[in-house]
């Protein structure tokens, strides 16, 4: 299935139609997992699910912008248009009956209701084209772990890592092309950001300043090429300039960021699916928060007359530490039978070791962990398995072969991969090394700090700066330092689509309710390898959607539409 490269390269992807067109066949005769209840005759008084997949390429064609000379339109007039076309789409879709539909069938129809509400909220509440003007940022050197980008993102994102380098001439023209609309771009986004949003204008001078660096190091990188220089030096001076008004119109900007406690209740239960509350959310990050640094100091105490990790000291180490960690960690997964294995696992781990930081280079949070322990972050790299998966062993449903719009996968994609660290801490892959052990709860406790300083951000407790603040205290060992990079991006993200913060700590606890109602339904018959295989082959959706499917219980769903 070759087709699945459209997880990794936007130019070569096909039309929703030609997927569709694709599965269907494969949908009629293997289902979607269920092969005990037919697709419903038409005759018979029902919608077949094969007009959901219609509908679907339409819904999906319809959200996004419209778009001129390159330039996707985000102007207020585009953007009420959009709205009010947008009741048609919402009526089509509540007039599909799924009486009679398979569990997996109903659970794509949720999906697909799922990405509209999130359209809903992003004309409702959102507006980033009129509120965020990092919004506006076009540039994108590397590929994220997760099934799409972290964060919102702007129709026609310019993804430099999906070329081969040196461009052939074909590739080399495209980029050209897409480079030269910057410009236009950002002189739109000066008409249509309107709103006083404080925190989110002073996050997005600090990616667009990043933009401009990325821009400059591309001009080195293509330099043989002159038509695309001069476009990539254009869009660089274009995005200083911008850069320049945002700071000249910051003072201006003095109103909150925060989507509000309210508005994040409606897009928890709507979009995400998620039966917790803001306040719920709260609770959890602040229990997980103690409950990391309680364990952390009883493995000190246990560790007490150990000598510490240290960390690695050269390329040399580095190169053969992170290896033998995917090697490590890959024939773990296989011995103890945790997930099936796949081929394809090797490459997808050792493709992302990375560089070796210098002691004078900026040592991130991140890489403090993983200069003193490789294996523990490899576990993280779960994320990296999933996209080879997604890759390689597509869902039969089309509507699960395209990650969902608005992050609406966050929960589950971020929820399983730092699940996995505890929970392959507790089957046995540390024993033998107590101080990692050490540094999965200080990953815990940064996931809960961090959270914490989201949540208070969307309800306008707090601003940014004490949402750094926070994060940075309750961090362990000074890893999360205030004047670092990363600390100020993570909290940024986080203001900029409500949940990502806390869809870390909040995905884990669902992932752990599921595994252990799961082990409830099946008694002895229930096997971590059978389960991490039925949720893999779930897709990377909601978990409220995977329980649903994988126990037939629905009565999380069924409250969420109350």
């Amino acid at each position: 299935m070759a087709f699945l490269k459209i997880l990794y390269r936007d130019r070569s992807r096909p039309s929703l139609q030609a997927i569709i067109l694709g599965c269907v066949v494969a949908l009629a005769i293997f289902g979607c997992g269920e092969k005990k209840t037919p697709v419903p005759d038409e005759t018979a008084g029902h919608t077949s699910y094969e007009q959901l997949l219609s509908f679907f390429e339409d819904w999906r064609a319809f959200q996004k912008p419209k778009v001129s000379d390159g330039v996707p339109d985000y102007s207020a007039s585009a953007m009420q248009t959009q709205y009010q076309e947008f009741a048609a789409y919402k009526s089509r879709l509540a007039a599909i009956d799924t009486s009679g539909w398979t569990i997996s069938q109903r659970v794509d129809y949720h999906l697909v209701l799922a990405e509209m509400n999130g359209l809903d909220f992003e004309h409702r509440v959102h507006r980033q084209w009129a509120r965020n003007p990092a919004f506006y940022a076009q540039i994108f050197s590397s590929q994220s772990d997760t099934p799409a980008h972290e964060g919102p993102e702007i129709h026609g994102a310019i993804e430099l890592w999906q070329y081969d380098y040196p461009l052939n001439d074909e590739d080399a023209a495209e980029l050209t092309a897409k480079i030269q609309a910057v410009p236009s771009v950002l002189n739109q986004a000066k008409l249509n950001l309107v709103e006083n949003c404080r925190d989110l204008w002073q996050g997005s001078i600090r990616r667009m300043n990043q933009q401009v660096d990325e821009l400059s190091e591309y001009a080195k990188q293509v330099s043989e090429n002159v038509d695309l220089v001069a476009a990539v030096e254009a869009a660089g001076s274009a995005t200083l300039d911008f850069v320049t008004w945002l700071e000249a119109e910051a003072p201006t900007k003095t109103g909150p960021s925060g989507v509000g406690v309210d508005n994040y209740n409606w897009y928890l239960k709507h979009v995400q699916l998620l039966p917790y509350t803001w306040q719920d959310e709260v609770t959890l990050m602040r229990r997980e928060l103690a409950r990391a640094m309680t364990s952390l100091k009883l493995e000190e105490h246990r560790n007490r007359n150990l000598p510490p990790a240290e960390p690695i000291a050269s390329s040399e180490e580095h190169s053969q530490k992170f290896n033998a960690a995917v090697s490590e960690y890959l024939a773990f997964l296989d011995e103890q039978e945790i997930v099936p294995m796949r081929d394809y696992m090797d490459q997808a781990l050792r493709e992302r070791i990375g560089q070796f930081i210098p002691p004078d280079g900026y040592r991130h949070f991140f890489a403090q962990v993983d200069l003193r322990d490789p294996v523990v972050m490899r576990t993280h790299h779960y994320h990296w398995l999933e996209l080879a998966r997604m890759a390689n062993e597509p869902h039969a449903s089309p509507i699960r072969q395209v990650p969902q719009l608005y992050n609406i996968f966050s929960g589950r994609s971020e929820g399983l991969a730092t699940g996995v660290e505890e929970m392959l801490m507790h089957a046995g892959l540390f024993d033998n090394r107590p101080r990692a052990r050490e540094l999965i709860w200080i990953l815990l406790a940064q996931r809960a700090a961090r959270a914490l300083g989201s949540l208070h951000m969307h309800s306008n407790d707090w601003t940014i700066e004490q949402a750094v603040e926070f994060a940075c205290k309750w961090t362990p060992r000074g890893w999360l330092q205030p004047e670092g990079r990363l600390v100020w991006f993570e909290q940024d993200l986080y203001l900029k689509q409500p949940f990502y913060g806390s869809s870390y700590v909040t995905g884990k606890a669902e992932i752990e309710k599921l595994l252990a109602e799961r082990a409830l339904q099946q008694g002895d018959a229930f096997t971590l390898k059978g389960f991490m295989d039925e949720v893999n082959k779930a897709g990377v959706i909601p978990v409220s959607l995977v329980r649903w499917e994988l126990t037939g219980l629905d009565d999380e769903i069924m409250s969420m539409l109350k």
